[in-house]
């Protein structure tokens, strides 16, 4: 057996999930290749070869990250592989259904444990429960989530020889033409210990200031409601849910969130969760660990000054 993982990473550094999807990937059996697709896939490639647990790197410098150039490189190299894996993020969940239809397989998706090569537990029903799907096809097709893998274990760092592989279409029906991102310092929000996240009760971006206040005192990740960024008081790549950014920090804040059910599919993986709402009847009030029932403007400035 042997699994072939697509690396994700951005401005030329490694995601820092890689490490727990390798982990991961590592419990299905057999030998790890890491495949880095795109722009600086060489310095990029580079950083994987360092990873625990990597038997060895494929580059494609060429074949741009997206889906139509991805796919056809994939399908030429399945044949060498048991396991198909990818992040259970917005690439994977673009890529791996496109490829499992041209292979005619069953895609297995947001896994989140792994019990063998063809076993796995997913939720359904919006995280409301885990089914464990036994896969008895011959070749798997998967997506995992980071956020449900602890970090990988330490180790001395690898040294897996790099190889540059080619692929992709001639003339890919689609053209990516630029990319539009939102700087910050702060730590990836998937993977954050810490992550303090804002609901539409803060009323505008200049009210979620007091969200990014807060996260800077506890060196936390931005996290946001989905109703908080249509509204526009946060981008869309704060969104925790369902439809936003699957988490599992050790501490979760949520301030000003009542806890509708897609905003906590997306944090049941927390190991804490504080809570702080007008409304001491909020789902999330009743969910969480600990909880304050107040008006977040006093309270969130209170905190943030007994914080020093």
């Amino acid at each position: 057996m042997a699994v072939l993982l697509l690396a994700e990473h951005d401005l030329g550094a490694l995601s820092p999930a890689m490490g727990r999807l390798v982990s991961a990937a590592a419990r299905l059996g057999g030998e790890i290749d890491l495949l880095v697709a795109g722009q600086n896939a060489a310095l990029v490639g580079e950083q994987a070869a360092r990873l625990p647990g990597v038997g060895r790197v494929l580059t494609a410098p060429g074949v741009p990250m997206t889906a139509e150039t991805l796919v056809p490189l994939l399908e030429r190299l399945a044949s060498n592989y048991s396991h198909l894996v990818a992040p259970a993020a917005t690439l994977g969940r673009d890529i791996m259904p496109r490829l499992a239809a041209r292979l005619d397989l069953m895609p297995v998706t947001d896994v989140v444990a792994i019990h063998g090569p063809d076993r796995f537990d997913r939720p359904i029903y919006a995280g409301n429960a885990i089914e464990t799907v036994h896969s008895a096809q011959s070749r798997q097709i998967l997506t995992l989530r980071a956020s449900a893998f602890g970090p990988a274990p330490l180790a001395p760092p690898a040294v897996a020889p790099i190889e540059a592989v080619e692929g992709g279409p001639a003339e890919p029906l689609v053209q990516l033409l630029a990319t539009h991102r939102t700087e910050s310092d702060r730590p990836d929000l998937a993977t954050a210990r810490i992550v303090v996240s804002g609901g539409v009760a803060l009323g505008s971006a200049e009210g979620f200031r007091l969200i990014e206040r807060l996260a800077e005192k506890l060196g936390a990740a931005v996290g946001a409601t989905r109703a908080a960024v249509d509204a526009g008081y946060a981008p869309n790549d704060w969104q925790v849910g369902q439809t936003g950014k699957i988490i599992a920090p050790e501490l979760y804040i949520a301030i000003g969130i009542s806890g509708a059910l897609q905003h906590l599919a997306g944090i049941q993986g927390a190991k804490t969760i504080v809570a702080i709402n007008r409304d001491p009847e909020a789902p999330l009030m009743k969910l969480a660990d600990y909880r304050l029932a107040g008006d977040l403007f006093d309270v969130v400035p209170a905190l943030i000054e007994a914080l020093g």
